[in-house]
């Protein structure tokens, strides 16, 4: 008997693993596939998506293994200065390959407990009052496949865009089907290498390697099934583009990505939930799947978590929904728009040019980035000072950086009255008086996710809001 089981161990599965065994929650992660993803798509982490990093202790792993570069030219591919005034340390963007912040995290999880078996595959599942029955298959030697009964007191799915969970929950994924498609991967040229320095706003060609080049170039037509192309669909779309094929040989890999936009119904049907690509897909415009679907993680793990370990107040899991799912109807929005202006018609054109102008002013410039970054996000938590429902910069404090002590990912009392107390919560919530704080408040009340759930300096009106977002006092 597990407390929750995953399908899926792509970037939102291991983060959400990691999350719940934080809290000695016992986690079973199930992958369809055997081995990890190997094609080297270089995908960005952003900012909000490196403080949370920062707040589990990983980010110095990706630094390591990526390649710092600045958030600039995020939306829509618009060539401006990185905007003055982003309230944030990690004020840059990491470019990273897929699999190997897939191995990161996964890695991550692992080392926290997690269980992850590869191989396996989600087939059925039946929820009841205590829990859920899942039906799994699993990959035997010479092909064949077993089957086996497991049980959970929840399910997630992040089992990416057709996701299985979601299908047999029957969760609508209403939007619009793939209208452009684009091939991408990783081969050799018969070209001379000065000769292929070649891009356009359609298609591009850049080294990748020794004798090895990325090439990028959209397809003719659309396949809502996102099937692999071959080397000679690359020969063609080049042909047709370009005039030639540059001799392209030998890929790598090679991937199709569409433009398809689709928001899920909803996020949580009894005791399944969906997360990642699972939840939403878009366009890759801007570089915010992963990022989407890592801090869906983050959000959904101390909650779920709550839930298990019998503390969580009556409405507590039912807030993921009710905050994730708006950030991802902006991300799909965000998306739409930015693929209009990549348009080469003239109309388009003519927005992208004003839009160019419009971003001159750094106000403009730095709230697009704000909302690609995702730093711009304000939950709803009713009525209060701006920096209420807005995540906290990492603060530099008398005990170190503010995210290094939210490892453990619990929540955060940071006191500059130093009379304040966590109470009757203080199994839950980390405790940390500092007169000194770079604090706009007396006393903030951070969530595990590092959002402000309270400020303020009346003890009954915090005890209220730790009952709120912590429950009843032990």
């Amino acid at each position: 008997m597990f407390d929750v089981i995953i399908a899926g161990c792509g970037p939102a599965g291991a983060m959400l693993a990691a999350e719940l065994r934080l809290h000695d929650v016992r986690v079973l992660v199930l992958e369809q596939e055997t081995e990890p993803v190997s094609y080297a798509r270089i995908v960005g982490l952003h900012i909000r998506s490196l403080e949370l990093m920062a707040m589990r202790g990983l980010l110095d792993r990706i630094v390591e293994n990526g390649r710092k570069r600045p958030a600039a030219g995020l939306f829509a591919a618009i060539d401006k200065p990185v905007p003055t005034g982003l309230d944030s340390t990690y004020a840059y963007l990491v470019g990273i390959p897929q699999p190997v912040i897939v191995d990161l995290l996964e890695k991550h999880a692992a080392e926290r407990g997690a269980q992850i078996r590869r191989g396996v595959a989600v087939t059925g599942f039946e929820q009841d009052d205590d829990g859920v029955t899942v039906e799994a298959a699993v990959e035997a030697a010479g092909g064949a496949a077993g089957g086996e009964r497991l049980r959970a007191r929840f399910l997630v799915g992040c089992d990416g865009a057709r996701s299985t969970v979601r299908k047999l929950l029957g969760v609508g994924f209403p939007g619009e089907p793939s209208r452009n498609d684009t091939l991408m991967g990783e081969m050799a040229l018969a070209v001379p290498p000065e000769e292929v320095r070649v891009s356009d706003k359609r298609f591009s060609i850049r080294p990748a390697g020794a004798e090895v080049y990325r090439v990028v170039v959209p397809a003719a037509e659309a396949s809502e099934r996102a099937e692999p192309p071959t080397l000679e669909d690359f020969r063609r779309e080049l042909r047709a583009i370009a005039g030639t094929d540059f001799g392209v040989h030998s890929p790598r890999w090679m991937s199709r990505f569409g433009d398809a936009t689709r928001l899920a119904d909803r996020y949580r049907a009894g005791r399944v939930l969906l997360a990642g690509d699972a939840a939403h897909i878009h366009p890759p415009a801007g570089g915010q799947g992963l990022n989407l679907g890592v801090q869906d993680a983050v959000n959904l793990g101390w909650k779920l978590a709550a839930e298990v370990r019998g503390w969580a107040p009556g409405t507590l899991l039912d807030t993921y929904q009710a905050e994730r799912r708006p950030v991802a109807a902006e991300v799909l929005e965000n998306t739409r728009a930015q693929v209009e202006l990549l348009s080469a018609e003239p109309g388009p054109r003519a927005v992208r040019r004003l839009l160019g102008e419009l971003m001159d002013f750094d106000e403009v410039n730095r709230y697009l980035i704000e909302k690609i970054t995702a730093i711009g996000i304000r939950y709803d938590f009713g009525a209060g000072p701006d920096l209420l429902g807005r995540r906290l910069p990492d603060l530099e404090t008398k005990q170190g950086q503010l995210y290094g002590l939210m490892r453990a990912g619990r929540g955060l009392l940071l006191d500059r009255t130093e009379r304040l107390t966590a109470g009757g919560w203080a199994d839950r919530i980390d405790y940390l008086a500092d007169p000194a704080a770079a604090l706009d408040a007396p006393c903030v009340l951070l969530r595990p996710d590092g959002h402000v759930a309270w400020l303020g300096d009346d003890q009954r009106d915090l005890d209220d809001h730790l009952a709120r977002w912590f429950g009843e006092p032990r």
